[in-house]
């Protein structure tokens, strides 16, 4: 098979991992420290002055992600995706059951572009802008309800709050 990894090449790192994990903290009489926040995680982050219960997405995994497969939003439950540089922002709503709003927001916070994604389509929503850092997904109609508008901004320091809870540096995101 093209690609394929020999199964004698694959297990020898395999079981090496496995003896690092299985000797690391040997003798210290507790646990190895774990990472203390996870894409689970909800943290509060204000948008336009309104609180919002966001789970951080990160990884490029976490991102493709996003909120699929998710029937359950709570009223002010959303997700952050952030980059690491300013870019044009692309969305779908490929397995995305509820329907959503996406604001596009600069690197210093400020909301510049909300748009509304629906149920399932796979239709591609871009940003008209290509000096964006941050998306926010809420549910739709969540932005207009509580008044908020491009110019409005995201709370930063939160973000970055958010960023170092998760084990990230919020530098490496220019936070």
């Amino acid at each position: 098979m093209k690609n394929a990894i020999p199964a004698s090449r694959a297990l020898g790192p395999v079981l090496l991992a496995a003896a690092a994990l299985l000797t690391a903290g040997c003798g210290q009489g507790k646990p190895a420290a774990a990472a203390s926040g996870t894409i689970y995680d909800h943290f509060r982050v204000d948008l336009g002055g309104h609180a919002a219960n966001l789970q951080v997405a990160v990884s490029n995994s976490e991102k493709e992600r996003g909120l699929m497969q998710r029937p359950d939003l709570g009223p002010d439950d959303g997700m952050i995706f952030v980059d690491e540089s300013p870019q044009r922002q692309n969305f779908w709503m490929k397995n995305t059951p509820e329907s959503l709003d996406i604001a596009f927001a600069a690197p210093d916070g400020t909301i510049v572009e909300i748009h509304p994604l629906y149920p399932f389509d796979m239709r591609t929503v871009s940003s008209n802008s290509d000096q964006l850092l941050f998306a926010v997904e809420m549910p739709q109609g969540w932005f207009a309800a509580k008044g908020v508008r491009a110019g409005e901004k995201i709370d930063v320091k939160a973000v970055a709050s958010a960023l170092r809870d998760r084990g990230y540096d919020p530098a490496k995101f220019g936070l």
